[in-house]
């Protein structure tokens, strides 16, 4: 395939039509690619993925999934197209056991495919498929975070957006979920990541976006952004240290 996997195009949302939250911004992500979008609170970091997602509405501008215009496409059927998105909050549900939340997620999958859908998410995270009738409620945070990325998963899409999947994680769940991350981004699925970890989210990231007053202000690997003094200072909370001093 020529040409980005996925791509916004002077992409213009929020939720009043008046008070736009996004102001015409061009995105784009090669196959392959793992994205992070940092930024100050209020930035729109947020609204961004959640209008490519179809949570937001888009004003004006385009969103496009390997060349195909999916602007108006409803959520669930960009699932179906294969853009995966998962919430910062409420991404799993909670009353009911890992398999029940997985038998969800395959829900739009012939059923003939579906019982092999499920084993292949238990395979790939061996944590879930030790009690898969454990209710997600009774997780951690970071299984949820797994549960939750094995549903989007599941219909085996080449697109994942996150929102914030390190708020009110520990540090130590944080590397493993970043772990995770990294792992999934080297099979072949390509990753944007919304996160205020600045730390954990450049030491995975081959490419780092900032977004702020709801547009893209910079952009570069996380070497380029966090050498500059300036860009570190304003919106990465370092001083302009090296990469690999920023890495964990």
């Amino acid at each position: 395939m020529t040409g980005p996997v996925l791509a916004t195009s002077a992409l213009v949302a929020g939720y009043e039509p008046d008070l736009p939250i996004v102001r015409g911004v061009d995105f784009s992500v090669a196959a392959g690619e793992l994205v992070i979008l940092l930024g100050p609170n209020g930035a729109g970091k947020s609204t961004f993925v959640k209008a490519i997602a179809g949570l937001v509405s888009v004003h004006s501008g385009r969103v496009l999934l390997s060349g195909r215009d999916i602007t108006a496409v409803a959520p669930h059927r960009k699932l179906a197209e294969g853009l995966a998105f998962v919430p910062q909050t409420d991404n799993v549900f909670a009353s009911m056991s890992i398999l029940e939340n997985l038998q969800i997620a395959v829900a739009l999958l012939p059923k003939s495919e579906r019982s092999l859908a499920i084993e292949a998410m238990l395979t790939r995270f061996p944590d879930l498929a030790v009690k898969p009738k454990r209710l997600a409620g009774a997780l951690s945070g970071g299984q949820r975070q797994m549960l939750a990325v094995a549903r989007a998963l599941a219909l085996n899409p080449p697109v994942l957006i996150l929102d914030e999947p390190s708020a009110g994680l520990s540090p130590k769940i944080v590397g493993e979920v970043f772990s995770m991350l990294k792992r999934i981004n080297g099979e072949g699925v390509t990753i944007v990541l919304v996160e205020q970890n600045v730390k954990a989210a450049m030491a995975i990231a081959d490419r780092a976006v900032i977004l702020a007053e709801g547009q893209i202000r910079h952009e570069g690997t996380p070497a380029e952004l966090t050498d500059d003094p300036l860009i570190g200072k304003i919106y990465l909370g370092t001083t302009g240290r090296a990469a690999s001093e920023v890495a964990p």
